[in-house]
């Protein structure tokens, strides 16, 4: 990005550990059913000992929590006088402000999301900000959008001076 120091929005740290927590417990229903199939393959009427099935359980839904928690630090949304840049969301990697159409709130699913609409026709969900229940609320979320917003409008028609 050039000119100017960015705009960073990343998931906060209450969506991270929703993510990881979330995540988490996705392995360990995997890791459980294979426990499960396991037990019922099992030599004799005792079943596999306790340790196994703690490490079934617990090793699982700590090493996805950890993913999850690191991985969710890591997506974001870096705004500046250049345009939107991301990770993974743009072809790209950055859709240019005189591409970026309308930028607006929308409601998909549980969640409240930024979405871009380019020339091409396209619609972009952004990673952040966006906004839920529980883990998945963030009460900075309007005024994030209203920033975006205005750094759209700032910049669509050529730019601020830098």
């Amino acid at each position: 990005m050039e000119g100017g120091s960015p705009a960073m929005f990343r998931p906060t740290w209450q969506q991270v550990l929703g993510h990881g927590l979330y995540l988490g417990a996705m392995s360990a229903v995997a890791s459980v059913t294979t426990g499960v199939i396991v037990a019922l393959a099992w030599p004799g009427r005792s079943g596999p000992p306790g340790w196994l099935w703690l490490a079934l359980i617990g090793g699982p839904l700590l090493l996805g929590a950890a993913a999850g928690m690191v991985a969710g630090r890591r997506t974001g949304v870096e705004v500046g006088a250049g345009g939107i840049r991301t990770s993974s969301v743009f072809e790209e990697g950055e859709a240019p402000w005189h591409r970026v159409v309308d930028l607006r709130a929308e409601r998909r699913g549980r969640r409240n999301v930024v979405s871009v609409y380019l020339d091409t026709g396209a619609s972009v969900q952004l990673h952040a900000p966006y906004s839920g229940g529980l883990f998945a609320a963030d009460p900075q979320f309007e005024l994030k959008v209203f920033t975006l917003s205005h750094l759209w409008r700032s910049h669509r028609f050529g730019g601020l001076p830098s």
